[in-house]
């Protein structure tokens, strides 16, 4: 009986791997982002709305290749470019009158997912850009924004999630993570990016309110978009700013805190705030998802 592995939510058999295989030899010119596309047209695999998955195919790549089943051909350029800063408008119009009312008053609150090229998507980036102490070059890698709209029409947030942070030993330790381990479940783990409550809007209990109705939602949105689902979610609060009050009143568990080292820091000399690392299941099981082999 052919062997069947269970990855990135599709059954494969070796025949399957084989053909893959074959697709890379018989066209060496080709680059990871045309393999992906051709990969998912020839299994048709498209979203219920009919969009190709070809994300989801390039990290069903990824996957193979990491377990060396595959050899993919190099990357023709680095795997997180450093994008240009946004910057906000230089005659940018009068901010909103204020939005101070109960947080009764505005619900039901909406929440929009803003792709690229939606019409929102303007209105989200230079908000952030603009107003969050991070700034915004945009996003990297797989991600999912969120726009939220009171039940007045009136924008009161912007919420980004992200790509997870590489390794950061007190998160790796609540898991139960090895390195290995890690290297095979990353994908299952979004970071909440960015987190901007607009400031003309001083509502209280309105972000804590957000995070729950997104995090009921952000799994299902993620497998929607690149096919395979989010077990759990990451922040990091920077300490000098923040106590982290909303995470902590949407449940959210803080693991322990960075050492206060940049990720491009090679000989620890690089000192940057010490930030709070928070994370929050999404599933009972979240452990044995992200330390199982569904080889």
């Amino acid at each position: 009986m052919e062997v069947v592995h269970r990855i990135q939510g599709r059954d494969l058999r070796e025949s399957d791997i084989a053909q893959i295989r074959s697709l890379i030899a018989a066209h060496p010119d080709w680059h990871r982002t045309r393999l992906s596309v051709e990969l998912a047209q020839a299994w048709n695999w498209q979203s219920s709305a009919g969009q190709l998955k070809d994300m989801a195919s390039r990290t069903l790549l990824l996957k193979l290749e990491r377990r060396g089943w595959i050899a993919l051909p190099p990357r023709r350029h680095e795997l997180y470019p450093r994008l240009p800063l946004i910057v906000a408008p230089q005659t940018a119009a009068p901010a909103p009158a204020l939005i101070d009312e109960p947080l009764s008053e505005l619900l039901p609150v909406s929440l929009e997912l803003v792709a690229a090229g939606h019409s929102d998507r303007a209105f989200f980036s230079h908000s952030l850009a603009q107003h969050h102490y991070l700034g915004y070059r945009g996003p990297v890698g797989e991600n999912l924004a969120y726009l939220a709209r009171d039940r007045h029409g009136r924008e009161v947030a912007c919420i980004l999630f992200g790509a997870a942070a590489w390794k950061t030993m007190p998160r790796d330790a609540w898991i139960g993570w090895d390195a290995s381990t890690r290297a095979r479940s990353l994908l299952s783990i979004t970071n909440n990016t960015r987190f901007l409550i607009l400031p003309w809007v001083r509502v209280p209990h309105l972000a804590s309110h957000l995070l729950g109705r997104i995090l009921r939602r952000l799994s299902a949105d993620w497998q929607g978009k690149y096919g395979h689902p989010i077990y759990l979610v990451e922040t990091f609060v920077d300490r000098s700013r923040f106590l982290g009050t909303c995470y902590r009143a949407a449940n959210w568990t803080c693991v322990g805190q960075t050492q206060g080292r940049s990720r491009q820091d090679r000989y620890s000399t690089m000192r940057v705030p010490v930030k709070d690392i928070y994370v929050y299941p999404l599933i009972p099981k979240f452990r044995e998802r992200l330390c199982h082999r569904d080889d």
